[in-house]
């Protein structure tokens, strides 16, 4: 059996609605999810009460989909490591606000626990919430903010990424283990619609975090760097945050600050986490030492990608010649995929993503979910119509029969995955 439609009165409180099912939604079109794609929301997960917004179900009685008059529609949250299959199924009234910059995953309520249409893509543990001890963390920040008491970049790590906006990368930094964190650039060359650290001011919806005001040295970005890499287990450095906007706008500085780690250690994976804009600076970085690159994209189609985006000064065939050049280096290179269940899933989108794996030989998907007000962004880019789709499981198969070296995850992997010498449970031991 399906789990029933949750509903929200308004004030913080959500009942399951007996009289419907739960049903998923894919573009602008809500569906019946198959029964086995219902997963019990992971830990770390979060219900959201969406405002002017009718639940759809499918009533128990009839079979046939119908609003919920009863509240707000609900959808959830699911956390890193999860990639959801459809949306929250809603009809929106004509006063709705815009919602904020989350992912909005369909939800559902059976046997006295919350269901998700979701698939746990990765198997690496580093962004479990389990994982996360706040007074360690506490300790940890404090203690880096004496030991690097003059680097900016630390400071805002720490006492910005960290403790106010809880990024999982910033906090793992505290730790001292896997992934480390490098914010290098205030400026962008891209105008992202859906932009987590920067919103223009007549823009309906706010940015979730402040972006990186300065531009960082390479003396900064070496001085906490080297350490982690020496000492931090499966260690990776990692160019290109959230908070920040295109790092390759800062490709001089990020050059010397390689050469000059690898002066003093071979250890661990460099990595940059890009729009890809600019393959002569890739190749640059190549040069001097760069292991990884991980390309963000909302789509392997031109005019989608670049409705949303809306570049200055590149092309989206430059994105597609940076995974190139990583690949003549013989880097590791992925996509950070942005999943909309109606769009990523689209017979159009699926050849798209084909070409893409070919003409790159890219060898990692980042399956993420996409942290967007579904209406608002289908509007933006101009997507009135899905078409034929696959859904999202079947396009994973495909594409996973078609090509099965590709690797599939949520994270940047360590060096030791990306030779093979790796445990997906590696994290376990150093919570």
């Amino acid at each position: 059996m399906n789990p029933y439609l949750l509903y929200s009165d308004g004030n913080g409180n959500i009942f399951e609605d007996h009289t419907l099912y739960a049903v998923g939604r894919a573009g602008w079109d809500a569906f019946p999810v198959p029964e086995d794609q219902w997963i019990e929301l992971p830990e770390g997960g979060n219900l959201y009460e969406l405002p002017g917004r009718r639940a759809i179900g499918i009533d128990v009685l009839t079979g046939d989909m119908r609003l919920c008059e009863k509240g707000w529609a609900v959808a959830a949250f699911i956390p890193p490591a999860h990639t959801g299959l459809f949306i929250a199924a809603y009809e929106t009234l004509s006063d709705a606000p815009t919602l904020p910059l989350f992912c909005y995953t369909a939800v559902g309520w059976k046997d006295g626990k919350n269901y998700v249409p979701a698939v746990r893509i990765e198997k690496d543990i580093r962004q479990e919430a389990a994982g996360y001890d706040d007074k360690a963390i506490a300790n940890g920040t404090e203690n880096l903010l004496k030991h690097y008491p003059h680097n900016r970049l630390v400071k805002h790590l720490m006492e910005n990424c960290c403790m106010t906006y809880h990024c999982p990368a910033a906090r793992n930094f505290s730790l001292g283990r896997w992934e480390c964190p490098i914010p290098s650039s205030p400026a962008c060359n891209a105008n992202c619609i859906g932009c987590i650290s920067f919103q223009p001011e007549e823009e309906t919806i706010v940015s979730t975090q402040d972006r990186l005001t300065f531009k960082p040295t390479a003396e900064e970005i070496v001085e906490f760097t080297v350490p982690h890499l020496m000492h931090a287990p499966f260690p990776i450095v990692s160019f290109g945050q959230g908070c920040e906007g295109e790092p390759l706008l800062m490709w001089e500085t990020i050059r010397e600050s390689i050469i000059e780690i690898r002066k003093h250690t071979n250890k661990g994976s460099i990595n940059i986490n890009t729009n890809g804009s600019k393959p002569d600076a890739v190749e640059a970085l190549c040069k001097a030492g760069l292991n990884s690159i991980r390309v963000s994209t909302n789509s392997a189609q031109k005019h989608i990608y670049e409705a949303y985006y809306r570049p200055n000064n590149y092309r989206f065939e430059d994105i597609v010649e940076s995974l190139k050049v990583v690949r003549r280096y013989d880097g590791w290179t992925s996509i950070n995929y942005f999943v909309f269940p109606g769009i990523t899933d689209s017979e159009a989108e699926y050849e798209a993503l084909r070409k893409l794996i070919k003409d790159t030989g890219l060898r990692m998907i980042q399956w993420r979910n996409f942290n967007i007000d579904p209406d608002w962004y289908m509007g933006k880019i101009g997507f009135h119509e899905s078409g034929d789709i696959l859904g999202v499981t079947q396009l994973m198969d495909l594409i996973r029969e078609e090509f099965p070296a590709l690797k599939y995850g949520y994270f940047n992997p360590p060096m030791e995955r990306i030779k093979g010498d790796y445990d997906h449970q590696y994290a376990g031991a150093d919570r």
